[in-house]
């Protein structure tokens, strides 16, 4: 399972800088341009190192997040309706967004607001994602309107039922309401899941500061989340620049470039972790002589769904689970220390998959 993260910001706001710090890319940072960059990142994951080293196996698969850095703003969009159509397939098929702002200040690199303000332009663009969304909801409020001019009988409940639904989320909307934040209940979700909005999914929101900003972040971070974070929408702030450089550098290095800046942790380690609990991901292990291997999936599924995460056969086929946590294997160090101590778990169908279960699938088709 790979995350599809689609990058947005306004005009200047450094989202390529991002997108390189985020992918190890060297992506053309440049202002005029309208092509999009797609890279991966690989989800770092010491589970997966010690099950390989413990295991003797022959790889390490880590989890891994495409970004994809939209060569145009939405307001851009607006304006070119070819540019548009596609910007919002690109948007709508992403699992969260990540939304860039600015607190760096360069007169060489000027803001097109005249000056840096990230509250603001947070503000703007929870608006553009709004605006998006009430572009799509009155286009099929028109359509509803002529199908119900000759509906049959059996079909205008239904067509009533979806206008009804739009025309409240509209309204919220219109309030500056984002579908995220809107209490709509599991059948209502389902109704409006075909239509892709783009303020109903995760949000990300990435400050790009700069240098001099290093120590304030924590500060900011929490100030910009108790105005405009939720359950699905979270604010981190990393040093685009500074960050890119890291990407680029051994191991070795990246320490040292760490403790001169005083940078707790890389900053695409803070955005992964922060896209996993938005989008309420675990990671199951798998180990063996071949791989050793996190997947990465929605918390509360079960052991056949996980498995079907591995190959759509072993769910089809499922027999049982056999489930070892593994702070219990690390510390017993095998497979039949653990089974001494009575941690060996065998489980059915029902059994939902818990964060760092290593799990063989027994299946039969």
């Amino acid at each position: 399972m790979s995350l599809n993260i689609g990058i947005i910001g306004l005009e200047m706001s450094g989202r390529t800088t991002i997108f390189n710090c985020l992918t190890s890319s060297g992506a053309d940072t440049g202002r005029s341009r309208q092509e999009e960059h797609i890279g991966i990142a690989r989800v770092p994951d010491e589970r997966v190192d010690r099950l390989k080293e413990l295991f003797k196996s022959r790889k390490a698969v880590y989890a891994e997040v495409k970004y994809v850095d939209l060569g145009a703003s939405l307001k851009s969009a607006a304006r070119d309706f070819n540019l548009s159509g596609k910007l919002l397939s690109e948007l709508g098929a992403a699992d969260a967004l990540l939304c860039v702002v600015r607190s760096f200040k360069d007169e060489s690199v000027p803001h097109p607001q005249g000056s840096v303000d990230p509250a603001r332009d947070i503000e703007a663009m929870e608006l553009e994602l709004n605006f998006s969304d009430l572009a799509i909801i009155e286009r099929r409020l028109e359509r509803l309107g002529i199908q119900l001019k000759s509906a049959r009988s059996t079909e205008r409940p239904g067509l009533e039922a979806e206008a009804g639904l739009l025309g409240r989320i509209k309204k919220e909307l219109e309030a500056g309401t984002p579908l995220r934040r809107q209490p709509l209940i599991e059948s209502e979700l389902k109704t409006i899941s075909s239509y892709q909005f783009l303020s109903l999914k995760p949000l990300l929101t990435v400050v790009n500061t700069g240098e001099e900003d290093l120590g304030s972040t924590v500060e900011m971070e929490e100030a910009l989340n108790r105005r405009f974070g939720d359950k699905c929408h979270r604010i981190l702030a990393l040093a685009g620049k500074l960050e890119m450089e890291l990407a680029g550098l051994d191991e070795t290095s990246r320490q040292d470039f760490l403790s001169d800046f005083n940078i707790a942790e890389p900053g695409l380690q803070k955005v992964l972790r922060a896209s996993f609990d938005l989008l309420g991901l675990i990671s199951f292990l798998t180990t063996g002589e071949d791989e050793s291997r996190a997947w990465p999936i929605p918390r509360g599924i079960s052991a056949p769904q996980a498995a079907g995460r591995v190959h759509s056969d072993i769910e089809r086929g499922f027999i049982r689970a056999e489930v070892v946590s593994y702070p219990d294997l690390m510390r017993l160090g095998s497979y039949p220390a653990v089974k001494k101590e009575g941690l060996f778990r065998v489980e059915g169908k029902n059994y939902i998959v818990q964060d760092g279960d290593v799990i063989n699938f027994l299946f039969n088709v």
